[in-house]
């Protein structure tokens, strides 16, 4: 529900306004008489839209604006002003101030509802705008190794189902990513918020979580909305989900069951339907073994499980995932578009990953990148500890197109595999995710691949 706040020393009009609001486009309202009193409440209260009158005695509208610009943009809400004078140079002087539209009490209200919707859809997609460029740096869920295939089929059938899920994988894996597909997939009108848990202070982490209302705590000067709230109709991403001290634990258990916050300091109840996708690199059943997690969260949690594979188990998704990171930093650097020579790839494929998968991949990239001026990164521009350890080499001539390179990397997948379930040819089509030994059989003819 939208809260909108009318700032009008005209306690009729206000109160003809708040009537109107709510019969033509079901908005909430309050109402403060003077600027004094609109500062106070937008401290306390989650105002969606300001509507300020200019004219008021004591604090008027100008100076409202020049308080709010004060605050700091964080602080900010939209705000129309509207006046009855027809003085629109006051209202251009508004606009210079941060005001985002106005209009003149003479106009009907469907003008003002009109109005109002368009502000709050500017609102929007601007937040949407931020989040789309926020993700610019991150990779996508490039490659069609056969765990690939396996991940992206999980996540559509997952992603319609508004139920938790909880996405388990190695650090530097792709969490993050997979949660973002999940969102995109999802279809949810409401914006994707991602907290890392490992990241908050302890003292913090029900504040950022489920918000305060000013004088919570010491340092509480202003009402903040948590993430719970500010990812209402969208995605609510948990990272680190096994880092969440237990009193946090055990309220966000309580918003999972209840589906309601209430602020710290606050007795309101807010109804709050944002989906939870929680990640983790830990052993969570290990942790509940450790009294260090709480099993009935964990049951809560893991409704859906997607498992992240590390980048060791799909190495031919490397050559297309290094181009579009290395592109992308190109873009980012603004420097011009550089290549990798097959020689380079297929030495960034030998390499294990174990360290920080796709995250160890993109420091590697950088690092090479400004390592030297040329258009095409060869061997040479390789790290030493990568390049020591050197291209495992299938025999034949050195291959050097993307297609050989996949090649040379799904004969290696497929041998590692065959050797760890000792040639059974069953076992290894399953842990390959194939649709049979059949496929698995073919694959083994395509390459030549014996157990002698």
């Amino acid at each position: 529900m939208t809260l909108i706040l009318i700032v009008d020393d005209v306690h009729a009009l206000a109160e003809q306004y708040a009537y109107d609001l709510k019969r033509l486009a079901g908005h909430d309202t309050l109402h403060a008489p003077d600027g004094a009193a609109a500062l106070e409440i937008l401290a306390r209260e989650p105002v969606d839209c300001l509507l300020l009158d200019l004219e008021m005695p004591g604090m008027d509208g100008f100076e409202v604006l020049r308080q709010l610009e004060r605050r700091g943009e964080g602080q900010r809400v939209p705000v129309i002003v509207y006046t009855g004078t027809g003085d629109y140079d006051r209202c251009a002087q508004a606009i210079r101030l941060g005001a985002v539209s106005f209009i003149d009490k003479a106009e009907p209200m469907e003008r003002v509802v009109q109005e109002i919707a368009g502000v709050l859809e500017r609102r929007r997609l601007t937040a949407q705008v931020a989040a789309l460029q926020r993700e610019m740096g991150e990779a996508p869920l490039a490659g069609s190794s056969p765990v690939m295939r396996k991940l992206r089929e999980a996540i559509a059938r997952v992603a319609p189902i508004p139920s938790p899920v909880l996405i388990v994988g190695e650090s530097g894996s792709g969490k993050e990513v997979v949660a973002r597909e999940v969102h995109r997939q999802s279809g949810a009108k409401g914006p994707f918020v991602a907290i890392n848990s490992a990241a908050l202070p302890h003292d913090l982490v029900e504040s950022e979580l489920f918000g305060h209302e000013r004088g919570a705590f010491t340092g509480a000067v202003t009402l903040h909305k948590g993430a719970f709230e500010a990812a209402i109709g969208g995605t609510l991403f948990l990272d680190e989900i096994g880092e969440l001290p237990a009193a946090a634990q055990a309220k966000l258990l309580r918003v999972l069951e209840q589906r309601q916050v209430t602020r710290l300091g606050g007795t309101r109840t807010i109804a709050v339907d944002a989906r939870v996708v929680a990640a983790t690199n830990r052993d969570l059943e290990a942790e509940i073994a450790a009294a260090r997690f709480r099993q009935d969260l964990y049951y809560r949690l893991n409704v859906h499980v997607l498992a992240v594979p590390p980048l060791r188990d799909r190495l031919s998704d490397i050559p297309e995932l290094a181009q579009h990171l290395l592109t992308e930093m190109c873009a980012r650097f603004r420097a011009r578009p550089r290549t990798l020579s097959g020689a380079a790839l297929e030495g960034l494929m030998a390499y294990d990953w174990s360290k920080n998968n796709v995250r160890e991949l993109r420091n590697t990239l950088e690092r090479m990148l400004i390592s030297t001026d040329r258009e095409v990164l060869g061997e040479d521009d390789l790290p030493p500890d990568i390049a020591e350890q050197g291209p495992v080499r299938d025999g034949g001539a050195e291959p050097r197109t993307f297609q050989e390179l996949k090649a040379v990397a799904e004969r290696r997948i497929v041998v590692a595999a065959l050797e760890k379930h000792d040639w059974h040819i069953t076992r290894t089509a399953d842990a390959l995710g194939l649709a049979d030994h059949a496929s698995l059989l073919k694959i083994m003819r395509r390459h030549g691949i014996t157990r002698e």
